[in-house]
């Protein structure tokens, strides 16, 4: 049987969208429907990390697993133009309340209960629009797998995970026996960018879609732990202090004294 490898890919709001992009409608964001969303990057360095143990490995799979809804398949395809070989979008109106991370972990449990073979399930540290940092230690806590965090560095060795992890200080090293769970960091490096011959190889697979009747949820079972109580966009206030001098350099002179005043140098 090949190492099969799930990777946990979220389709976030781009992270680059300025701030004057956004509304709040309640408790709801919205953002413009020009701006198109993306991968969340600590996702696609999991995707890479995939890849890497897959060119180790004498015969791997790599699945993409995607909780939401209104998905863009041309975003939400990227890992498979990166090198992925199959996607699964868990998408039903029921997952409007994925942001909750027990429900994220409810519907994502149940789909990997589903696939029923995974030896390694890989996700990035954190999504860049909530930055909960919940749902891979969720699902290891569910699933009763061990889990490895913050990981720079992922390698399978027979039926062993070896995981490099970033620490404030330095890093370790930790081992564990297959099934695992692994929280990938920025650490890692850069995820390969797709070249023509996977877009266009993406272009052509497509996507099972698994609806929360098909993993055996109901609305019990995907009820919210959390409420969130009140969503606003941070006020800033920005004060503008003109500094003139007799010339450019005593301008330079009063602002760098100006600086300091205000110790920022």
């Amino acid at each position: 049987m090949p190492l099969h490898i799930v990777v946990l890919a979220k389709q976030v709001v781009d992270p680059e969208t300025p701030l004057s992009a956004f509304q709040v409608d309640g408790r709801r964001v919205v953002v413009p429907s020009n701006m198109s969303p993306v991968v969340n990057g600590f996702d696609e360095q999991a995707v890479e990390a995939a890849l890497r143990v897959k060119e180790q490995t004498a015969d791997a799979h790599i699945t993409i697993l995607s909780l939401g809804t209104d998905f863009a398949l041309d975003v939400v395809k990227k890992p498979l133009a990166m090198g992925a070989d199959d996607l699964i979008l868990l998408e039903d109106p029921m997952f409007e309340n994925s942001i909750d991370p027990t429900v994220a972990v409810a519907a994502l449990t149940a789909a990997i209960r589903k696939l029923g073979d995974v030896d390694l399930l890989l996700a990035g540290r954190q999504a860049s629009d909530w930055d909960n940092a919940q749902v891979p230690l969720g699902i290891a806590e569910t699933l009763g797998w061990p889990v490895a965090t913050v990981a720079k560095k992922v390698e399978v060795n027979d039926a062993m995970l070896r995981a490099e992890r970033v620490l404030p200080e330095g890093h370790e090293v930790v081992e564990a026996n297959l099934p695992a769970v692994v929280s990938v960091s920025n650490e890692l490096g850069t995820p390969r960018y797709p070249n023509m011959r996977g877009i266009m190889a993406a272009r052509r697979v497509q996507p099972t879609i698994w609806t929360a009747s098909d993993l055996g949820l109901d609305a019990a079972l995907l009820a919210p732990a959390f409420e969130l109580m009140e969503l606003a966009k941070p006020q800033s206030n920005v004060e503008t202090e003109m500094i003139v001098g007799e010339d450019d350099e005593d301008a330079g002179r009063k602002l760098a004294l100006r600086l300091r005043e205000a110790r920022v140098l």
